[in-house]
């Protein structure tokens, strides 16, 4: 079971609508564009999604420099469209129990739109180099992959 006293939030305000975030977090071709760290890739082929309660999801990574694969996978656990998705997130083959928690959020604000990320059951800072640098990454790559400039973060 993991430790969900660890964890981390990161954010971003951004000049996107609630729905354009939540579908790139649900459509398998955004994902493949986005959802891997900096100079890395996602396979079209590599990603696979039942957004339901229940449902599982899988992708593979690719660093660009080693081009080392690494494939995630998890289940979701909440689902709110346009507002909250709730999943685990880790190894295929570990049991969901002891995978971490990610908590997606949604949030309106007028012309621009918060997204909160936060990951339960390990531990992250600025810096790390692993689990919080690796998620800011992906995050920047998602920014980017909505075509718009990050306004705070």
């Amino acid at each position: 079971m993991i430790d969900t006293t660890k964890g981390f939030t990161l954010t971003r305000e951004l000049d996107a609508t609630p729905d354009a975030i939540w579908s790139a977090w649900t459509d398998p071709d955004q994902v493949a564009d986005w959802w891997h760290g900096r100079g890395g890739s996602t396979p079209r082929e590599s990603v696979h999604l039942d957004v339901r309660v229940g449902g599982e999801y899988s992708y593979t990574m690719v660093d660009g420099i080693s081009g080392e694969a690494v494939v995630t996978a998890g289940v979701y656990r909440e689902i709110a469209p346009g507002e909250r998705l709730v999943f685990s997130w880790g190894l295929p083959d570990a049991p969901d129990d002891d995978r971490p928690v990610v908590t997606v959020t949604i949030t309106p604000l007028g012309e621009l739109t918060r997204l909160g990320v936060e990951l339960r059951g390990v531990d992250g800072v600025a810096g790390d180099g692993f689990y919080y640098d690796g998620w800011a990454s992906v995050l920047d790559e998602l920014v980017q992959h909505l075509g718009q400039m990050e306004v705070f973060g």
